[in-house]
């Protein structure tokens, strides 16, 4: 599993900027709506790369023969 990594920075007038690493695709915003909810209104949001990816499926076939 790849690491997932919330980042936050604080400005002196006290705008927050959140940054998510790490999170495939849109689930970035189920793993960030709590904490968006507890900082106050989300003015401004941008997609990173990230957000564009989907998470491959890997689908594993094991063989077995009954003799």
């Amino acid at each position: 599993m790849p690491e997932r990594t919330l980042r936050f920075k604080i400005t002196q007038d006290g705008l927050v900027e959140e940054t998510v690493e790490g999170v495939l695709g849109q689930s970035c915003h189920q793993l960030t709506e709590n904490l968006e909810e507890a900082l106050g209104s989300v003015q401004h949001s941008e997609p990173t790369s990230e957000s564009f990816l989907q998470a491959q499926e890997n689908p594993q076939t094991i063989s077995a023969e009954v003799l």
